[in-house]
């Protein structure tokens, strides 16, 4: 019985995780969830007390991952520029998926707070590890830096959800190209 409800549980954030990378926080409600497990309505109540719930569970098992994903890339990398060329690269080249997608119609919702926690902590990570590289590059103020180089990436990940004129890989480039030169500063 156990095993049957974290197979339903799994599957239900599965089906959370297709609804806000196909249509952001509006298109997850219980019926779409419900639709897509084909659980009854009442039976995602039994999982899930409200929607943030589901958000907030989804933050636990795919903020982790994915930060894990580019603090690995971060770490194979020699040098704190090739470091700073690693953060940038590997969150872009997690765009087209799926649990990278509901992670960033997440972080563009409203959370109630401990949702808000759980992605800062994981955020966290990764920011602590590029403004350390950003210092190592002789920034004066490493964290300053960092905000800015997140907002290239950030602008970077829209550009290619948009589905925009250039190529993606030309996006990525572009992007790793003005974070070089701005961290060279």
């Amino acid at each position: 019985m156990a095993e049957h409800r974290s197979m339903q549980r799994a599957a239900l954030l599965d089906a959370a995780r297709s609804l806000l990378s196909e249509g952001g926080t509006e298109a997850l409600t219980f019926p779409a969830l419900a639709e897509r497990t084909g659980l009854a309505r009442s039976s995602v109540y039994e999982y899930f007390r409200s929607r943030a719930a589901v958000v907030e569970e989804l933050c636990e098992v795919d903020f982790p991952v994915w930060a894990a994903d580019v603090s690995a890339a971060m770490e194979r990398a020699e040098t704190a520029e090739a470091k700073v060329e690693a953060y940038v690269r590997q969150q872009l080249e997690l765009v087209g998926d799926r649990r990278h997608r509901a992670v960033v119609a997440i972080s563009a919702s409203e959370l109630d707070a401990g949702a808000r926690e759980k992605i800062r902590a994981a955020h966290g990570g990764l920011v602590a590890m590029i403004v350390e590289a950003l210092g190592e590059l002789g920034h004066e103020q490493p964290r300053l830096a960092a905000m800015l180089l997140q907002g290239v990436v950030d602008a970077a990940v829209r550009r290619i959800e948009l589905g925009a004129a250039e190529e993606p890989a030309a996006i990525v480039d572009a992007a790793v190209s003005m974070a070089l030169r701005g961290v060279r500063g």
